[in-house]
Formats: C-alpha cells, structure tokens, sequence
C-alpha cells in the first residue's frame, strides 16, 4: 500500500510538471475566419504534438469594432481579473495589435511567460523571451493574376472600408502596387455607404474588374462581418470580384492570390511547440514565410466568360463541377474492364464456334462418306446375296431339270433292264437301281437346300415347320412355334428368315453340339421377330465374329431391310439369336402366303 500511494504521488507531481497551460490572444473579433479557423488548428497541433494534457485560452481584443484606448486598459483588467493565480507556459499573439497589447501588459499580466506571435509586418516585435511567425500580406499578387486572367482588364475598383483596420489594408495596397498603377486604372471606393457602393460596383464599366480588401463599417457608420459584406459586393458588381484571402472563396469572388489563413496558424503552432518542448524563445529565430497561391472559383470563371486555359499551371482550382469522367470514373473503367472481358469471352466463345462448326463439318463430311462407303457396302453384300440366291437358283433348276431328269430316265432304264433280264444278274441290276434312287434324292434334297422352291408355293411357317422335321433325328430335338405371323409377307423377307433359321440350326447341330434347339417366330407392331436358342457348348462371341462367314451372312441378309441381329452366347451357356425384321412393301417384289 506505501507503494502504490508512492507512486500514486509520483505520477501526480509527474502530470503537473508536465501540464501546459496556454493562452492565445487574438487581435480580431471571435467569429472572424481567421479566429474560427485557428480555434481549430491551433489546439489541434499543441494537443497532438504534446502527447499530453494541454489548458486552452483564448481571448479576443476585437480592434475593429472596439478601437478605444481605454478600452484596451479595461480589457487588462478583465484579462488581470480573470486570470488571477493561472500562470502560463506561454502566450500566443495573433496580430499586431495582439502583439503591442502584450508587450505592453506583458510584466504586470505575463510575468515570465515567453511569447509567440504571428505577425503581418516585419516591424512587429515581441520584445524579450519571444519567437513567431511573419506572414506579410502581399496584396498586389492578387492583381498580377488579374492581369494573367483577363489581360483586357485596364480598371481596378478597391473596396474597403471606414473602420481604422479597412484603411490600413487601403495604405498597404498603396505601397505594394508600384509598376501595376502603369497598366491599370485603380479606383478606390472607400469608407462609402452601403447603399452607394452597391450603386457604384453595379454600373462599372467595361474591361473592369472589383478588388476587395476589407470592410468592418461603412461610411455610414453600420458595423459588419467582412465576409457577409463580401457577399453583397460580389453579388451586386457587374464586374468579377477578386480578393486576397482564402476566407472568401465560395463567396462570389473569383479569386486571387490568397493568403492561407490554415497554414498560418499550424505554422504558429509548430513553433508554439518548440518552445513548450523546452527551447528558450531567444534561440528560435523569427521566420517570415510567404502562404499566398493562386486559387480560382471555376464557377466563377464560367460565370464570367473567363478562359480556364488561362489559368496558371499552379493554381488551385475549386468547386469544379466534375465532367462524366470525374464523377463516374470508378464506373467508367469498370464498365470498360467488364466490356473488355465480356469481349474477349465473345470472341473466345465465337472462335470456339468457328471451331466447333469447322469440327462439324468436318465430321459431317466424314458422316457422309461413311454412310455412302457403308450404304455402298451394305448393297453390295445385298447384291452379293441376291447373285448368291440367284446362282443357287440356277443350279438347284440345273439339278432338278437336267441331272435329276436324267438320273430318272437312268433309273428307268435300269426297272426295263432288270424285267428283260429274267432274273440274271439282278443283284447287280438291283443294286444299280437302288443307287440311281439314292442319288436321284440326294440331288432332290441338294436342290431344295439350294432354293427351297416350296417357299413360293407354301409359305415361311410351313417351309420352316419342314425344315424342323428334316433336321430333327435322334440326338437333336427341335421345336418351332409361330406367333401372330402375317398372312403376306415379301418373298425377300421370306427368303431372308428362312435362310437365317436354316443357317442356324445348322451351325447349332454342327457346331454348338445342342441336343434341344428351339426357334419362335412372332409378329406385332410392324415387324418379325425371330429368336433361334439352343443349350449347347456356347462360345465367345467376340473372339469368333469374322473368323466365319455364316455369322456375317446372317447379319448381312437383314440389313437391307433395316433390321437388326444380334448373338448372345457364352461358352458352357448355350446360344441365343435373335433377328428382326420391319414388315413394309418391297416394291415389284412377289409376295407368298404363309
């Protein structure tokens, strides 16, 4: 507990030396620009720059309005009064006569306490123990931007006021025009009544221009705001209204070369800092800067017809209405940067397009030429299985018209022999006889494999039912069953179904090694179905479609007619075929009854 009320005292009395008390002293009224803008600036820069507790004063002479000596005494004795036991660290003058009334009172009001001021003139001195700041006003630059902006301008009309202050501008204005008073005509509307000013910046002549320095009061006596009378000045001059202090801007005037009432108060509290930081005052030397810099009013250049290209590289441009690119910059180039993406997609989805339709064609072509190749393929296997049934027609003719006949009369001839011989030799004439028989069969039954020319007379389903029982025996069941068959079919579809039954039951007693084969045959929604299944050995489909051409000749008689044929087999699980075929008119092709 000692501790902690040790240090507890010790960062009092740390917080009391380091506490800084400050008084400004300003020589204008409180709502004065530059008053308003200082009671800103100036706290702001002390605060910040001290990094700790900061006491703010201020107080404010107002000399325009209250110009009285004895005035100054009685402000004194309110300063005396109100201040009693406050000592401060340091004092700030604003103004010359902030800077007379301290020097003055400094031993019985500031004891000890340095001083910073800021100054207007050079002359301006703060005696013992003080520093400042000396900003003279250079108001003949206001008048060379003139000259730079309206080069046919040959009249000056200056305005100021009654008041002590408004004629003290007038004097300065004097001495500092010099050389200008050879190219301009300067006419000084001073310490007028309000109501006659306004006549007279009302009617100017042309190639004119209105300078405004100050008023507080007018001839008539009527106290005002310096700015608020700005105000009326510019808005009653037929003429542009220029002045010398950035206060003004936004007020009608457009322009001038303007003093930064900003900077000068931040540059006053930089070297305030110096010194509460622990320089002495002597050391700092008085620093005299120049804050004037062209500033224009943009609508006050477009309200007069004055050329923007005439302003000078340096200048300050305000309340510039902002073009389409200004406002909707942000948005322009976003804009932009999506329409540039959007094109560089559409020329990336177009060239893709080009592609994809090249690829198309391309593939088209290639389409068409395989459906040609094919087309031409499948009519040829077509014609070759046309020219096949034709020749096995010729022959299966040839054989039953020519041999057959032949091996007939043969076998006739061999019946006369035997009857004339009276029984000699008749085992050999016998035996003759019996082997013309079997060979006048074994040509019939080649014949009827050949072209089956029973199809044309009795039709699929019975042909189908004959080729059952000649190829059923012992070893090898067959069965067939028919559903819904049409009663007209085309002989080619005919011809077509028969061939794929035979050449399947053939393969099936041949190859598969089947002792049960079963075939169905059925019709219904426009087309035939054919399935042809038996239990024997199966094999890999895969492997053997090529090797062989019964499989393909199946295949290929179905085409032509836009069917289709499938193999379903594996090896030990038997084998399943299945064809269909649409039923439609084949033209000036014969049609048999089933």
């Amino acid at each position: 507990m000692i501790v902690l009320a040790d240090l507890c005292l010790a960062g009092s009395a740390l917080a009391q030396v380091d506490h800084k008390s400050v008084l400004v002293l300003y020589s204008t009224r409180r709502d004065s620009e530059f008053a308003t803008v200082s009671e800103v600036e100036l706290p702001r820069t002390l605060d910040v720059g001290l990094e700790r507790d900061l006491d703010y004063y201020s107080e404010f002479i107002d000399v325009a309005r209250f110009p009285e000596a004895n005035y100054q005494v009685a402000f004194a004795d309110f300063l005396r009064t109100k201040y009693q036991g406050v000592r401060f660290d340091l004092v700030i003058a604003v103004g010359d006569v902030a800077i007379e009334f301290i020097v003055g009172n400094r031993a019985t009001l500031f004891q000890g306490a340095p001083l910073v001021y800021l100054a207007n003139t050079r002359s301006a001195h703060g005696g013992a123990n003080s520093t400042g700041v000396i900003v003279e006003r250079n108001l003949g630059a206001t008048l060379e931007l003139v000259k730079t902006l309206q080069p046919e301008v040959t009249r000056v009309f200056v305005v100021t006021g009654a008041a002590a202050a408004d004629k003290a501008f007038e004097r300065q204005l004097r001495t500092q025009i010099g050389s200008l008073e050879e190219r301009l005509a300067f006419t000084y509307l001073s310490g007028l009544p309000t109501e006659d000013l306004v006549r007279r910046v009302a009617s100017l002549p042309e190639q004119s221009v209105v300078y405004y320095l100050l008023v507080t009061e007018d001839g008539a006596g009527n106290r005002f705001h310096p700015l608020d009378y700005v105000d009326r000045v510019a808005a009653a001059a037929n003429a542009p209204t220029y002045s010398w202090v950035d206060s003004t801007m936004g007020r009608g005037v457009v322009g001038g070369s303007l003093y930064s009432q900003r900077d000068a108060a931040i540059q006053v509290g930089q070297v305030a800092l110096r010194v509460l930081r622990g320089e002495h005052a002597d050391s700092v030397p008085a620093t005299v800067l120049d804050l004037n810099a062209n500033h224009v009013d943009w609508r006050q250049l477009r309200r007069w017809n004055i050329d923007e290209a005439r302003v000078p590289a340096s200048s300050v441009v305000s309340f510039r209405n902002p073009g389409i690119w200004d406002r909707y910059r942000v948005y322009l180039l976003g804009a932009l940067g999506l329409l540039f993406v959007q094109s560089a997609l559409i020329a990336g989805l177009l060239l893709q397009r080009a592609r994809r339709q090249r690829a198309e064609r391309d593939l088209w072509k290639s389409q068409t030429a395989l459906r040609t190749s094919y087309g031409q393929i499948r009519d040829l296997g077509a014609r070759l299985l046309t020219a096949q049934e034709t020749e096995r027609s010729r022959i299966a003719r040839e054989l039953h018209d020519d041999i057959s006949q032949q091996a007939s009369l043969l076998a006739i001839d061999l019946s006369v022999i035997r009857r004339d011989a009276h029984g000699q030799r008749s085992d050999l004439t016998e035996e003759a006889l019996n082997r013309a028989k079997s060979i006048i069969k074994s040509v019939h039954d080649l014949s009827h494999r050949l072209h089956p020319a029973k199809l044309r007379l009795i039709g699929l389903v019975p042909a189908l039912r004959e080729l059952q029982q000649e190829l059923s025996h012992a070893e090898v069941s067959i069965t067939f069953t028919d559903d819904n068959v049409p009663e007209i079919l085309p002989h080619e579809i005919t011809l077509c179904l028969f061939r794929i039954v035979q050449e399947g039951l053939q393969n099936a007693i041949k190859y598969s090694q089947a002792h049960r084969i079963s075939v169905h045959l059925s019709g219904g929604s426009g087309i035939l179905k054919l399935s042809i299944e038996d239990d024997g050995v199966g094999f890999d489909v895969n492997s053997v479609w090529g090797t062989g051409l019964g499989l393909i000749s199946m295949g290929e008689r179905v085409e032509p007619f836009g069917g289709d044929f499938h193999i379903h087999s594996k090896t030990g699980e038997g084998t399943r075929l299945e064809a269909t075929v649409p039923l439609r008119a084949v033209e000036d092709r014969d049609t048999v009854a089933v």
